[in-house]
């Protein structure tokens, strides 16, 4: 029986509170096998995981998934260097946007597409401090009139009553 559909299994939070994200690329993620075993049971953790390119290879570092309890001697070691599968195309352009400068490679999250474990790569640039204030004052501003929309709506509603 083959799965549908998507299953998340980590993602990486602190990433578009530290990062500007520009463009977002789906990448497969070479892997062994008692580290799918372990990604099954939804253990991953991205915090410190970010993405490099070298000789023309896209490459995932940092990214942490715990040994499979019931594997062997053939388990897998818990933060290796592992391969990440995207077109030559995609490549070639993540290499001269990054060359521009300024630019990273963060994994936003880890899931399951159709049985597959998938990568959501961000181009993104790094945010200032103040950026990041501006961002939570917007975010408060809009929750702030959000609430009183809603509060306006009710009491409209009494009224009528």
């Amino acid at each position: 029986m083959k799965e549908k559909g998507r299953k998340v299994i980590a993602q990486n939070r602190r990433a578009r509170h530290d990062y500007a994200v520009l463009d977002t690329y789906e990448a497969g993620v070479a892997l062994m096998g008692t580290e799918v075993k372990s990604l099954r049971l939804g253990r991953a953790s991205l915090a410190d995981a970010f993405a490099t390119v070298d000789d023309g290879e896209v490459w995932l570092r940092g990214l942490h998934i715990p040994e499979y309890t019931q594997g062997s001697w053939t388990n897998h070691e818990p933060r290796r260097t592992r391969k990440l599968l995207l077109h030559r195309g995609e490549i070639e352009r993540l290499i001269g946007k990054i060359r521009e400068g300024g630019l990273t490679l963060v994994p936003l999250s880890l899931y399951f597409s159709d049985g597959k474990v998938k990568l959501e790569l961000a181009l993104a640039k790094g945010k200032k401090t103040f950026d990041k204030r501006q961002d939570l004052a917007t975010r408060d501003a809009n929750r702030d009139m959000q609430r009183a929309m809603g509060r306006a709506i009710k009491g409209r509603d009494r009224e009528r009553r």
